[in-house]
Formats: C-alpha cells, sequence, structure tokens
C-alpha cells in the first residue's frame, strides 16, 4: 500500500497513503471540486504537517464514512523534481503499464486515497485526479509508483 515517486527528483519518497486520514490537509471528495481555486491554494503548499492531536470521536467516526483527497503539491515539492524533468509517469501496474501526465498536472493533483473510509486495496492504493477535477469520473487507478522524467 505505499506509492514511490522517483525518477527525475533530488530525493526519492516514499509514501503511505493509509496515515493520511489523520493529516489535516485532506479534502472530502465531495467538497474538494466545488470549491474554488483559492481555496484549494490553501490546501496546496502553504500547510504544514499535522501535529500529532487527539481525534475526536466524531472526528474517528467521519473518517470511517467519507471519502479523501490528498493534494500533491507538498509532497512533490518535497521531492524536488530537477529542472529536466517534463513529464510523469504513474505506473498502474507494471513497468509497461502506465498513464503520462505532465509536472505541472502532478503538482496540482489529488490522490484518492480512501472510500467510504477504507483504504482502496482493489484498485489502489490511490487513484489520481486532475486538480480541475476534470476526470472526475473517470480516475487514473492502480497507481504504485510516479516516475518524474
Amino acid at each position: 500500500m505505499i506509492v514511490m515517486i522517483k525518477g527525475n527528483v533530488h530525493y526519492p519518497i516514499t509514501l503511505d497513503p493509509t496515515v493520511w486520514i489523520f493529516d489535516d490537509r485532506k479534502i472530502k471528495l465531495e467538497e474538494a471540486f466545488k470549491i474554488e481555486k483559492n481555496k484549494q491554494d490553501e490546501y496546496s503548499g502553504f500547510q504544514k504537517p499535522p501535529v500529532n492531536r487527539s481525534i475526536s470521536k466524531m472526528e474517528g467516526e467521519e473518517f470511517l464514512k467519507n471519502s479523501y483527497i490528498m493534494p500533491l503539491y507538498d509532497f512533490i515539492s518535497n521531492a524536488e523534481p530537477t529542472r529536466e524533468a517534463t513529464t510523469v509517469k504513474l505506473i498502474t501496474g507494471t513497468e509497461d503499464s502506465f498513464e503520462t501526465i505532465s509536472v505541472e498536472n502532478l503538482l496540482n493533483g489529488y490522490f484518492l486515497f480512501s472510500k467510504n473510509g477504507k483504504p482502496l486495496k482493489e484498485d489502489g492504493p490511490v487513484h489520481f485526479y486532475y486538480g480541475d477535477g476534470s476526470n472526475q469520473d473517470n480516475p487514473i487507478k492502480n497507481i504504485k509508483e510516479i516516475v518524474i522524467a
């Protein structure tokens, strides 16, 4: 259930989407593409990772029934793509099975990591959504690795 960020980056990173449920940067899927772009910017790159804090019983119950996405900006920025990096392969199985997108689309995109409060075990660990929501009905699924080229 991990996703590697590698390729033309200064710092390869391993992501563990199973812990994002406790991250304050997550956004409810049904609200993500309804909020204005300025509000989305608040979620992208301007917040620090959450501080360990107690979760109320009500919050815990909410986590177990909603679907959530995570903005990718902070993770990709921390990997520091090289200046030569222009494209990204989202590996969806073997190295021969992938979708190609731009680095800019990746920076502005989201990963769905929880559907109805459960990790994406069958077609996960994550699904990719463009920042503008243009692929809401058809996200890129089964993403195992991010290879920046």
